[in-house]
């Protein structure tokens, strides 16, 4: 029976290194196909890797604790299949190729307390994600510093928000700048250096996250030109729809039933009849999508935001779609989404209604070509056509708005797009089950 190597698979965009959580499985126990090995955590999500095939776990090749970069072997897992069915294994996996194009941290002078502060784990035993180490590193928290921290997270563990409520309390007792810096400052409530906290402002450093998120947003810019329409819609039919049958829905399904899957919906029937929306840009190409998958911007407790996505969403129905927002949601600000659940998306929506906002020009989600904000439902007055004529009305009406890559969708394709979109809302089958 051959051996062969389960490697760490790619966990995402960004994503270098995971620490090992938990053993789900042990050394010499046999495993099905499909059947959770591991549990590992990075910056970004936890996950747990699945036995590619039924066989015999033969070594761990790394503890619990352990930091292990993408690509790297887990463990030794022994094929039971029988030798005339067994493919013959010719091809690089693909999570290695990606490590070989990770490039080489630069040579460093070796500093002990940075070396001390790389360790998986403190002296108490807690573990530490990548995400934690990579902070004490920068701020230079020592080790009797790093044991004054309480960990709020899973056995005590010490998470990103322990360090960083530390961190601001230790600024808190620094000395502030004396009278003589000041002076020579130039000013009398800010530091010399922009480094440093005054009196006027506190420097916060971006976590992880939000640096990546700030690459993103900067680098989209930079690539598509941005072109924003706009267009009003009438929803009050949706409106009083979902008023009537979201008590039910939730009695037998047991889940609210929101307008965002409802707005996904739309989108799945607009997107089909326009498919040059659901497109991206690669050098001299437009790649026209076979799939529609739906990105939802989702904002996190710690103020970060992640983009879990519904992939073939045309494909579900209002119900399925509900079921899945809610699911995302809910897992997204736990920290628990799967990696390719993160993945593929072909358009973005972004709900600005949550804070009451009217309207905004979001950025494109890339390398998707287009991304539509939702405004909030607001009650106002609107002249509406009766048999008798002309009239004011209390409407529910929401401002839509599309940011797309002026590159490749011009503003007729836009509007278009907007107004079928909105076409499909107003003339919502207020008769319809869901």
């Amino acid at each position: 029976m051959a051996k062969r190597e389960i490697p760490l698979p790619g966990m995402g965009e960004g994503v270098i290194e995971a620490v090992i959580t938990r053993w789900l499985v042990k050394e010499g126990e046999m495993v099905v196909e499909d059947q959770p090995l591991v549990e590992v955590a990075t910056d970004k999500v936890d996950s747990e890797v699945v036995s590619p095939a039924k066989g015999r776990v033969v070594k761990f090749l790394h503890q619990e604790g352990e930091t292990v970069p993408v690509g790297a072997p887990l463990l030794l897992l022994e094929d039971d299949r029988p030798e005339e069915e067994k493919e013959e294994i010719v091809r690089v996996d693909k999570v290695k190729e990606e490590l070989l194009t990770i490039p080489e941290k630069e040579d460093t002078v070796e500093d002990p307390d940075e070396k001390a502060a790389e360790q998986p784990a403190d002296r108490a035993g807690r573990l530490l994600t990548p995400l934690v180490r990579k902070i004490i590193r920068e701020e230079g928290i020592r080790e009797e510093e790093l044991n004054q921290i309480a960990g709020s997270g899973v056995n005590g563990r010490i998470t990103k928000e322990d360090v960083l409520g530390w961190l601001s309390k230790r600024k808190q007792r620094e000395d502030r700048p004396s009278e003589e810096e000041k002076d020579r400052s130039g000013e009398t409530g800010i530091s010399g250096t922009e480094e440093n906290a005054g009196e006027d402002h506190e420097v916060i450093k971006m976590d992880r996250v939000r640096r990546l998120i700030a690459d993103h947003m900067v680098a989209s810019v930079r690539q598509a030109p941005h072109v924003t329409s706009f267009i009003e819609v009438d929803v009050t039919a949706m409106v009083g729809w979902r008023e009537r049958v979201k008590d039910d829905f939730f009695s037998r399904e047991g889940e609210k039933l929101t307008f965002t899957p409802i707005f996904i919906e739309a989108v799945t029937h607009t997107l089909k009849e326009m498919p040059m929306v659901n497109i991206s840009v690669e050098g001299d190409n437009i790649l026209r999508k076979k799939h529609i998958n739906i990105g939802m911007a989702t904002a996190l407790p710690d103020g970060n935001l992640i983009v879990p996505v519904i992939h073939d969403a045309d494909r579900k129905s209002l119900a399925g779609l509900a079921r899945e927002v809610n699911d995302l949601a809910v897992r997204a600000r736990k920290k628990m989404l799967k990696p390719h659940e993160i993945r593929g998306g072909t358009f973005t929506v972004t709900n600005f209604g949550t804070f009451r906002n009217l309207t905004g020009t979001p950025i494109i989600n890339q390398p998707e070509s287009a991304i539509l904000g939702i405004g909030a439902i607001l009650k106002k007055p609107a002249v509406v056509q009766t048999s008798q004529g002309d009239a004011i009305a209390i409407r529910h009406l929401v401002i839509l708005s599309l940011s797309y890559d002026h590159r490749v969708i011009d503003g007729a394709l836009g509007g278009r797009f907007l107004q079928r979109l909105a076409e499909f809302l107003e003339e919502f089958d207020t008769s319809r089950t869901v």
